[in-house]
């Protein structure tokens, strides 16, 4: 194998346009951080089977999980924790996780795409969002299969730390199951105190 002198990689990579893609996971549970990938795809080594992480099987996910992680370019997962979500609001806690995704790359963009139909401001590039775009668009396909399969992964850490909420099953969302744990146990220090699920149950126990 031939290797290319760094002088001839670097012009290589400057031709190339650098598009991220950028996905949340974990905005509407009521515990647990909200978490932010951001993908730079290889356009020379596609990924086969990228769609939006909520179409996916979780074992699909995972099987897709370390190709991303393989050949992108460059990758980022960020969480913003429970604690921040109740200080700035979710929406706020969402673009801060999706901002610091992007910044924490090793490669600076040179556009960004984000899932939704709004942008963080204070972005480094220029950036358009794109409704469901996680499934028209690779990048933000794995960004969201990403950032998805972190926070899963967290949350079932998390059960271990806070037995008894079945953190590890329902990854924080509003199941039945979670709303009785809650009942019975009240809030611990991963659920949002400003979602209005867990405030019921803190006022109901004062």
């Amino acid at each position: 194998m031939v290797s290319l002198p760094e002088s001839v990689l670097l012009v290589w990579m400057s031709d190339i346009e650098f598009i991220c893609g950028v996905d949340e996971a974990g905005r509407g549970p009521w515990a647990g951080p909200v978490t932010a990938g951001a993908v730079i795809l290889d356009p020379d080594k596609p990924i086969e089977g990228l769609t939006d992480s909520k179409k996916l099987s979780e074992k699909k996910r995972l099987l897709l999980e370390p190709q991303i992680k393989a050949h992108a370019i460059a990758w980022a997962v960020v969480h913003v924790s429970a604690e921040e979500i109740d200080r700035i609001n979710i929406r706020e806690a969402t673009f801060a996780a999706m901002c610091q995704a992007v910044q924490t790359l090793s490669v600076r963009p040179h556009q960004i795409l984000i899932d939704g139909n709004a942008l963080p401001q204070n972005l480094p590039v220029p950036a358009q969002a794109i409704i469901k775009g996680d499934l028209t668009e690779p990048a933000i396909s794995a960004a969201s299969i990403l950032a998805k399969t972190a926070r899963d992964r967290l949350m079932i850490d998390l059960d271990t730390q806070f037995p008894g909420y079945g953190f590890a099953g329902h990854k924080g969302y509003g199941t039945a199951a979670h709303a009785q744990a809650l009942s019975q146990l009240g809030p611990c220090a991963q659920h949002r105190q400003s979602f209005a699920p867990v405030r019921k149950v803190m006022r109901l126990r004062a």
